[in-house]
């Protein structure tokens, strides 16, 4: 912001030529314009987000002295008025504001109708006909994408007047088109679950702003709602009463006695569940849910033993197997003799109607995996694998010879969430085998059991001491647990040539709580460095150069840094910026595109980062990772070929579902290998360095680890053992009913 002596108030009229920086979430903007007067640029600063390129602006304010910039004028409000000169009016056409009209289109139409251009597309759009090579398909676009930018303006109009950003206007709108006003004016909490990118706090200040009362019952209950939604982005399906109630408080800054009252009313409404839970030795709890969340751990403990209990079995040729013959078969097929664990483990599988293997790196998971169903297979059973992730569905399908799916697009989830496969219609298979199921959170958990048809085997496969699921519910773990009906099999015995890799001893060292070894080592290195800003530049030089040029991996399919957390410099945000400088820097001539603090450009590794049933055959969810392919600035699309290998196509509007992939957060990384990872880890990320963090990001890598920092930052990770609790209730709900017999 402009410091020094304001100036007096004052109107600037100019053409906004471009955006140096925007703040997607205060609306505070840094751009140039030109007041068309021949002298240089000018810039202006202050609530801008919104304003394209090309428009022309009337802007109120104030002029300023920078003392590092220099003169400057800070905008208070500002409206657009449509140009008037032939070149003004191509400029706007081209700006990328009309969908379907570029900077080529736009030379066409104010070249066949000159200043009268804009008058034609507002009054006459079927004259755009007119126009040589523009077609009835798009001047059809054309003319509905000008009618809803000038929509979208007076929303914009509207909620800019209450200090909401443009963009979020724009997602308003399309939620509830001409109905946006009315919902923004009464209803404002709805705006947190029916608009990506609106939570509480941003609907309570559009509730403050159109005259809700503090303590409205309206703002209490949603705020309740708020912060139980909030506890499930931590992993919790539930929050004792009490924690949910002083939270709440926190948040709300309202009495505790209006909570109480307005939970009591929620509970009366079924806005949440209310439900007394055993509490380990503090005897019992009242514990409140969402009731999705509570529906699906009663629904997925239901279904679990019902499947354990099921009277038919599709695998009953097992039960009368000669073992040591098959066995024998086996070991000629393969020519490896399982281990004394991994036959115990097969023989679940192919014995027990619902099963678990669990085991670290190194200890023959895989080779498990792949016997049980080379048996399976032999004695003709239906077989259907499923993966969480795209990666991890691609290397199920590598180790065993069968095609495996994500589970998502094996349960078809359809807009809304809903799966085509459930109890009505299960899925047709007699064995289905689920890897990486560390990974499943509750909800789909649920809808995956529910898929399975009685009698079928469902075996879930995954190392139980990674990080739990980024969403609600901690399902493997809980399957574990003392009391849990769900047999087991843990592998433990680390296998002589998986004893030779750093990356399995060193992960084991970590899970065990031992200090990393790296004398000897060919596969893991580790580059001290105290200073956080200095290891988040090794990090991005190790990327970039070192690794490609010792070990001949390609920087960005082949190399994934893994950060503890986003924030930091040393975090995942500002590698993605430090990375993408370096990989996939900007070009002239090629296109991109800045969406709030990003920029786009083709070649970026990115993830998506919520659920949209909407995109794709089956959807795209959280954590689906790609290339940018393709943008289209005349479209206003940008394209992106998932790990998939499905094309997604976003709209601008779209972006902030993306982010930049060069770095994730460890927990992003679930489910996925890479042949190197690169790991900075420093005392500045301290709360987040946990043993099952950093043994996380160790076994994501099949070939390589770096670590990147500070030597007395990883002691502390392997000495952190705890992991924090997660408030769930599925462990109790299984081991309260034994499996009907």
């Amino acid at each position: 912001m402009a410091s020094g002596e304001p100036f007096r108030f004052s109107v600037l009229e100019a053409v906004l030529e471009r955006i140096t920086y925007a703040n997607e979430d205060t609306g505070y903007t840094v751009a140039r314009v030109d007041p068309g007067r021949g002298g240089d640029l000018v810039t202006v600063v202050g609530a801008l987000l919104g304003a394209h390129p090309g428009e022309s602006l009337r802007m109120e304010g104030r002029w300023g002295s920078h003392p590092q910039y220099g003169k400057q004028f800070q905008v208070e409000n500002y409206t657009t008025v449509l140009p008037a000169t032939v070149q003004g009016i191509q400029r706007y056409l081209g700006s990328g504001l009309v969908k379907g009209v570029g900077p080529r289109l736009a030379e066409h139409i104010v070249g066949h109708f000159g200043a009268a251009a804009l008058d034609v597309i507002e009054h006459s759009p079927e004259r755009l006909i007119e126009v040589p090579k523009l077609g009835p398909k798009r001047t059809k676009i054309i003319a509905e994408a000008w009618e809803e930018q000038k929509a979208i303006k007076e929303v914009m109009v509207f909620l800019q007047g209450i200090d909401v950003s443009t963009s979020l206007a724009v997602k308003i709108y399309k939620k509830h088109g001409d109905a946006s006003i009315r919902v923004v004016r009464e209803e404002p909490y709805s705006l947190a679950a029916d608009v990506w990118g609106i939570g509480f706090k941003t609907a309570d200040t559009i509730a403050r702003a159109v005259g809700i009362p503090h303590d409205s019952p309206q703002r209490v209950k949603a705020g309740i709602q708020f912060t139980l939604s909030e506890s499930t982005s931590s992993g919790h399906c539930y929050l004792p009463e009490e924690k949910l109630i002083s939270d709440a408080v926190k948040i709300l800054q309202v009495d505790s006695a209006l909570v109480i009252d307005c939970l009591a009313e929620l509970v009366a409404e079924e806005g949440v569940v209310r439900e007394k839970l055993p509490d380990g030795d503090n005897g019992a709890v009242a514990g409140v849910y969402l009731v999705p969340f509570h529906r699906a751990e009663i629904s997925l403990a239901g279904q679990l033993r019902t499947l354990l209990g099921a009277e038919t079995d599709r695998m009953g040729a097992f039960h009368d197997v000669d073992w040591d013959r098959a066995l024998g078969w086996l070991k000629e097929r393969t020519g490896t003799e399982l281990a004394p664990e991994q036959e115990k483990a097969v023989r679940l599988a192919l014995t027990s109607k619902v099963a678990v293997l669990t085991g670290g790196p190194g200890c023959g998971k895989s080779f498990t995996v792949a016997s049980i169903i080379t048996l399976a297979a032999a004695k003709g059973a239906k077989i259907v694998l499923a993966a969480p992730t795209g990666r991890a569905a691609k290397r199920l399908t590598e180790l065993t010879g069968h095609e495996a799916a994500t589970v998502h697009r094996l349960l078809e989830l359809k807009p809304g969430g809903d799966a085509s496969y459930d109890r009505d219609r299960p899925l047709d298979c007699d064995l289905l085998v689920v890897d990486e199921a560390s990974m499943l959170d509750l909800l789909l958990a649920n809808k995956l059991a529910k898929a399975v048809a009685p009698g079928a085997h469902l075996l879930l496969v995954g190392d139980v001491d990674q990080l739990p699921s980024v969403g609600a519910g901690q399902v493997l773990r809980d399957l574990l647990s003392a009391g849990s009906p769900v047999p087991n099999v843990r592998l433990t015995q680390v296998f002589r040539q998986a004893a030779r890799s750093g990356v399995v001893v060193n992960a084991h060292r970590v899970n065990t709580g031992e200090p990393i070894l790296l004398d000897g080592m060919d596969d893991f290195f580790l580059f001290g460095c105290d200073d956080t800003d200095a290891a988040a530049d090794i990090t991005v030089d190790v990327v970039a150069n070192r690794i490609p040029a010792k070990f001949g991996l390609d920087p960005r399919r082949d190399v994934q840094v893994l950060a503890p957390m986003h924030r930091g410099p040393a975090g995942a945000g500002n590698l993605n910026t430090l990375l993408q400088n370096a990989l996939t820097p900007g070009r002239e001539g090629l296109p991109e595109r800045r969406f709030g603090g990003r920029t786009f450009r083709v070649g970026d590794k990115v993830t998506q980062i919520r659920n949209n049933y909407d995109k794709g055959a089956n959807g795209v969810f959280n954590g689906t990772l790609g290339n940018v392919i393709a943008i289209d600035n005349d479209e206003q699309t940008m394209t992106v070929r998932t790990d998939e290998n499905e094309e997604i196509g976003y709209e601008f509007s779209e972006l902030d579902e993306l982010t930049h992939a060069y770095a994730l957060t460890v927990h992003r990384s679930q489910g996925s290998e890479y042949p190197c990872v690169v790991v900075p880890v420093t005392m500045s990320a301290w709360m987040m360095l946990q043993r099952n963090l950093l043994y996380t990001a160790i076994t994501r890598a099949k070939k390589l680890v770096v670590l990147v920092g500070a030597r007395k930052a990883i002691a502390q990770a392997v000495r952190n053992a705890g992991a924090g609790r997660r408030h769930t209730a599925l462990g109790h709900r299984l081991a309260d009913q034994r499996p009907p017999r």
